[in-house]
């Protein structure tokens, strides 16, 4: 049987083996708003409420500053989702970066994506995000560190098992939450934006802190680092896009109508809230550490109804996170067994739901293991700078790709090609250098894993040869 995507990549057949046992193919489930509530229910999770914090301080405590740090995150992500949307659009295999950098440099370099993916991005994600949902239940109901941890256990296990019954109860699952996010979200925001009596300064300059032009850029690449996170989850569409209604299409819309429409709801909500809250009040906030100002502005425009209806709205946003977070990273781990260099069982789809039914299951018990051995501090450090260096190499895979394959059918290009991946590829090697130099154990440790992930994949291969020998 020919792999299904062989016709539509055209010249991307050398890699792919010329018979497939694999009797069961993905099933084209996820519509264009199926594909926009993935990458928007994994972006828009607990970030929107307490990285405004962060920002601002970030910005020597610039209202103003702190806008445009958020806006140029958005369009950094933008720039990003652009590169993905032509790779995506192109080269519709799941798996995503995977695939892509296999295809583009090396299978060594796909590998060790996929690898780090597996070993620790993705269930690190997704063991991250399952903690942050109950400790944000500690202000209801007391909870100590181990019953958290066993309720995110249980969170991981239900979402596995919804996931194991085929990517239309995921998705489905998706929708229903993304809504759900986004109206107490968007409550607070029109309120915020009508009812806030504050007219907040929206001057550049820092309260604290040198205001020189080099100190102001310094102050808006750190502050563009803390929106990253929040805008995190953009290249996660393209793992599944074997599951996609027409990707050529669906793909760049989803990417680009998500991004940035997430750009303005972000920027909005910041905004909203310093016309609720008057600038003496979030400095002294800041400086008792309570972090959630969308909490405190929710409660000054609704009373205590407000804070609960924020703290709905959180646990509403990162339920979405990790919905999405465990429907996506094994689609990566598909095309990785697929490709001959990791476990067989990975490439089995199941023959009633089509998903990859091992992958899901395996990615299940590293999370709850990860639950178990670190707390949300470390999980979230240690997956961010492998992943923006696989990010970076992607982007310059777009090069990589016309230059191999000329011929290959490009529904979408990205806008202002070449200068739109220069650009951005520039832009991720700055954030690496600085993540680098800002904590650079953690950032060793995140490298680590690809590294290797190298000997792993030669130790398949060697498995692979001795298996031919034998035949």
């Amino acid at each position: 049987m020919e792999h299904p995507v062989v016709q539509q990549t055209g010249v991307l057949t050398t890699d792919i083996p010329e018979t497939q046992t694999q009797p069961v193919q993905f099933k084209r489930e996820i519509s264009l708003f199926g594909g926009i509530s993935i990458i928007g229910g994994i972006m828009v999770g607990s970030g929107i409420f307490y990285l405004g914090s962060y920002v601002l301080m970030r910005t020597g405590m610039s209202l103003g500053l702190a806008l445009v740090a958020w806006i140029v995150g958005g369009i950094v992500s933008l720039l990003g989702g652009l590169c993905y949307a032509e790779l995506g659009a192109s080269d519709t295999r799941a798996g995503g970066t995977a695939v892509y950098l296999r295809e583009a440099f090396h299978p060594v370099v796909g590998f060790m994506s996929g690898f780090s993916s597996w070993a620790l991005g993705g269930p690190g994600s997704i063991a991250a995000l399952a903690i942050a949902l109950p400790s944000i239940l500690t202000a209801f109901i007391p909870m100590s560190e181990m019953t958290i941890k066993m309720v995110a256990i249980l969170l991981i296990i239900g979402l596995t098992v919804v996931n194991c019954f085929g990517v239309k109860l995921g998705s489905r699952l998706q929708n229903v939450s993304m809504i759900a996010k986004i109206i107490p979200i968007a409550i607070i925001l029109i309120l915020g934006l009508v009812r806030g009596t504050v007219t907040p300064n929206l001057s550049l300059q820092p309260v604290e802190g040198s205001g020189s032009i080099f100190s102001l850029f310094g102050m808006l690449a750190f502050a563009v680092v803390a929106t990253l996170w929040a805008y995190e989850g953009w290249t996660n569409l393209n793992t599944v896009t074997e599951e996609i209604r027409q990707p050529e299409k669906n793909l760049p819309r989803a990417i680009m109508i998500a991004i940035g429409g997430i750009t303005l709801l972000y920027t909005l909500f910041n905004y909203a809230i310093y016309r609720v809250l008057p600038f003496e009040q979030i400095q002294s906030l800041l400086a008792s550490d309570q972090l959630y100002l969308g909490t405190f502005a929710a409660q000054a425009l609704l009373g205590p109804a407000g804070a609960t209806l924020v703290s709905v709205g959180m646990i509403v946003s990162i339920f979405g996170s990790l919905n999405g977070c465990v429907l996506a990273f094994p689609r990566m781990h598909y095309a990785m067994a697929q490709d001959g260099h990791f476990f067989n069982s990975f490439k089995k789809l199941h023959p009633k739901y089509a998903v990859p039914t091992s992958a899901l299951i395996v990615q299940g018990l590293i999370s709850i293991v990860l639950v178990l051995l670190r707390n949300l501090n470390q999980l979230t450090s240690l997956v961010v700078f492998s992943s923006m260096l696989f990010s970076m190499l992607t982007v310059i895979a777009v090069f990589r790709y016309r230059q191999k394959f000329p011929d290959l059918k490009r529904p979408y290009k990205v806008f202002l090609y070449p200068v739109t991946v220069i650009v951005t590829a520039l832009i991720f090697f700055g954030l690496l250098i600085n993540t680098l130099m800002e904590d650079p154990v953690t950032s060793i440790m995140g490298l680590s894993i690809p590294l290797i992930g190298i000997a792993v994949y030669y130790a398949f291969g060697a498995r692979n040869r001795r298996q031919q020998q034998e035949a």
